[in-house]
């Protein structure tokens, strides 16, 4: 249970903040995806308000990073200093080995990343090194992003400043993990057939198509339930070293995630809400899961999954500790590195 039962999906990162101030003050935090308007906006905002040590800010584009930086500099004149740009590109291994340099060389640990940047399309286009788009920006642009990052992430625990979830991992997820499993006979999805355990469930396929070939909404589910996959790998591997993971789902905003959708797309993203957040109340479940000290503990995979800033059930596939560890490996081949 979060320290505040009470939070919903009407909460903001305001609030949070707020709430757990002490949480924030001289901590050094990283948030990739931040552009005007946007969650990452509103997490570097939010976060800004309470005297982080250093805050990174990584997105593609060096004038929406500028321009956020404005806005915080405006109200806050005295983050300018503390406040670093990284450009980063998450469907290029190349620029996220230069992001990773240039944070390597500026601070010296990492406490909390908030790994919040994605995207949603329904035309097949591939990542420089021929991964699916979707899945090789929104989880393995992140996968190689953190792994390289792994240095100033861990700590010794027992240590001072080693104790469980003394560094902090979001990975920003969707509800529509529940459109797909993740598909490792076919992750470029490109039609191939899959075993029955890899298929989207009757109801998604009658919904939104067949995978016979290129389907975006299904490439976009299994990209956001290898996010899940990712949160439980990492508590696996790495919760003797003080890393403690959630996957977030922000809720239904209207942001650029969905900039690429044609307009029919648009038009079946737009039933998929109930209640649409402000950027401030999508960002709060983010902060939950970064911030609340009754979430340090390392979760069982179970309890990885945060929606209304709350503990919520996760699709079985995407909390299945065999499938995280086959995808682990999987991303490990794609990037081409070497893991603890």
């Amino acid at each position: 249970m979060t320290s505040h039962p009470e939070y919903n999906e009407k909460t903001t990162a305001t609030e949070v903040a707020d709430a757990f101030s002490d949480r924030i003050r001289n901590k050094n935090v990283v948030i990739t995806g931040v552009g005007p308007n946007s969650l990452g906006e509103a997490l570097a905002l939010a976060i800004a308000a309470h005297s982080p040590a250093k805050l990174i800010l990584a997105s593609r584009t060096k004038a929406k990073l500028e321009e956020v930086l404005k806005k915080i500099s405006t109200g806050r004149p005295e983050m300018s200093s503390k406040i670093e740009l990284v450009i980063l590109d998450l469907a290029s291994q190349k620029s996220v080995r230069e992001a990773v340099a240039q944070i390597l060389g500026c601070i010296d640990h990492i406490d909390i990343l908030i790994n919040n940047a994605g995207l949603m399309m329904l035309k097949q286009e591939f990542t420089g090194e021929g991964i699916e788009l979707q899945f090789g920006t929104n989880h393995i642009g992140h996968f190689l992003f953190t792994n390289l990052l792994l240095e100033k992430l861990c700590r010794e625990v027992g240590s001072s400043q080693g104790e469980a979830g003394s560094t902090k991992i979001v990975n920003v997820t969707s509800a529509g993990h529940r459109l797909s499993p993740f598909r490792f006979q076919d992750y470029n999805v490109d039609g191939k057939p899959v075993p029955d355990e890899e298929q989207p469930p009757a109801a998604m396929i009658a919904a939104y198509g067949k995978v016979d070939t290129y389907n975006g909404w299904i490439a976009y589910g299994q990209s956001k339930t290898a996010n899940i996959l990712f949160s439980v790998a990492l508590n696996e591997r790495f919760r003797s070293r003080g890393i403690v993971s959630y996957a977030v789902h922000p809720g239904s905003i209207w942001t650029g995630l969905g900039r690429n959708l044609d307009e029919q797309g648009t038009e079946i993203l737009a039933k998929t809400g109930t209640y649409w957040k402000s950027i401030d109340e999508g960002a709060a479940p983010m902060l939950v899961a970064a911030l609340d000290p009754a979430l340090d503990g390392p979760p069982e995979p179970n309890r990885v999954y945060i929606s209304d800033c709350q503990i919520a059930e996760a699709a079985p596939w995407a909390i299945d500790t065999d499938a995280a560890k086959r995808l682990f490996e999987l991303s490990v081949e794609l990037v081409g590195i070497d893991t603890a």
